[in-house]
């Protein structure tokens, strides 16, 4: 699919792009990768990762920049949008720029692709789009709007979403903030007990990716089957692993905007969401006739919600292994990400770990 093709990633150094580059430079020969994002500092630490590669193209610019994107866009096959405003205490203290990140930068994207013929735009949607509680959740899914209706605009580009929770060691993840706080103050916070939250690792996560894109058509939001686990046992589970009988744990109550089971596939949309493989698929409330054709004959979900209450959830041990597979259990002896150790072994199947 991706063979002697040429791609863009907006957010382009982010933990998402970096195991996306890895996978595209591990399973596929694209003619380019370009990277697309604001960051010197980032991009010349992924240039280090990467070093001797000579098909990754570095590029900085904003996607508020549409003059810049339309540029670096000229003669890409496919997009990856990536690129957003992410932490919600940030994004409720800066709403404008928000706004002007998430979704006009998310429009900028869809308007220089659709000039450049760009073949297919998959953008990268989260639960927090569901059901929003607050702005970053608002902007995110009036991006999957957008993208969603973009195909009524063009013949030529084909726009997906793939909406996913929580990423094993995403950058500003819970689990890197556990070891930050073991390592500095041997004590970690807890909003809420009872709190439950989607979990899958960059790897499956980014191959999951790669399968709505191959079985895609344009206008579908695909929806990650993921488990949960409860932050209560994830954090015993990495106390246990890397703290001592003198770490402390406390409570701090729920921060504004938070809740306390995430939602990837609402009452709303369920009854428009269809069930394939490894995936929900969310139909377009919008008529694109494409879409009509292709799934008129599949039968719809029978669930209300898909919540991380609902969902399987994994228990201690399961949550040992797959941490220990992707290599955040052990000593601290520095600050930050301690580097994979594989995660290749694992199988995801039912929505369970095998």
């Amino acid at each position: 699919m991706f063979n002697g093709k040429t791609i863009l990633i907006t957010g382009g150094t982010g933990s998402w792009a970096n195991e996306l580059v890895t996978q595209l430079l591990e399973n596929y020969f694209p003619k380019e990768i370009r990277i697309y994002s604001r960051g010197e500092q980032k991009q010349v630490e992924m240039k280090h990762r990467f070093s001797g590669n000579k098909i990754l193209k570095y590029i900085i610019g904003d996607v508020r920049d549409k003059k810049k994107l339309i540029s670096a866009i000229r003669g890409v096959n496919y997009v990856f949008h990536m690129a957003a405003l992410k932490h919600v205490p940030v994004c409720e203290e800066n709403p404008w720029e928000t706004i002007l990140t998430n979704v006009y930068g998310t429009q900028n994207v869809i308007d220089a692709s659709i000039e450049n013929n760009v073949e297919k735009v998959i953008y990268i949607s989260t639960d927090k789009a569901v059901d929003p509680l607050n702005l970053y959740g608002v902007t995110k899914q009036c991006s999957e709007k957008l993208l969603t209706a973009a195909n009524n605009s063009s013949h030529l580009t084909r726009f997906v979403c793939v909406r996913g929770g929580n990423v094993i060691g995403s950058a500003g993840s819970v689990i890197p903030l556990f070891r930050e706080q073991i390592r500095k103050n041997n004590e970690i916070t807890i909003t809420d007990e009872n709190m439950t939250r989607f979990f899958l690792t960059l790897n499956q996560a980014i191959k999951l990716v790669f399968k709505s894109i191959q079985n895609s058509l344009g206008g579908e939001i695909f929806v990650m089957k993921m488990p949960s686990a409860k932050i209560t046992d994830l954090a015993e589970v990495i106390v246990e692993s890397i703290g001592n009988e003198k770490t402390k744990a406390s409570t701090i109550g729920i921060r504004p905007g938070e809740k306390i089971h995430e939602v990837l596939v609402s009452r709303y949309e369920s009854p428009r969401t269809i069930e394939q493989d490894e995936y929900f698929i969310i139909l377009p409330l919008i008529q694109i006739k494409e879409i009509e054709e292709r799934y008129s004959t599949y039968k719809k979900v029978d669930f209300e919600e898909f919540t991380s209450e609902n969902t399987h959830r994994m228990d201690k041990e399961e949550l040992k292994r797959v941490l220990y597979e992707d290599g955040w259990l052990g000593e601290i002896s520095e600050p930050g990400f301690l580097g994979k150790i594989s995660s290749k072994d694992l199988k995801f199947q039912e929505g369970k770990w095998l």
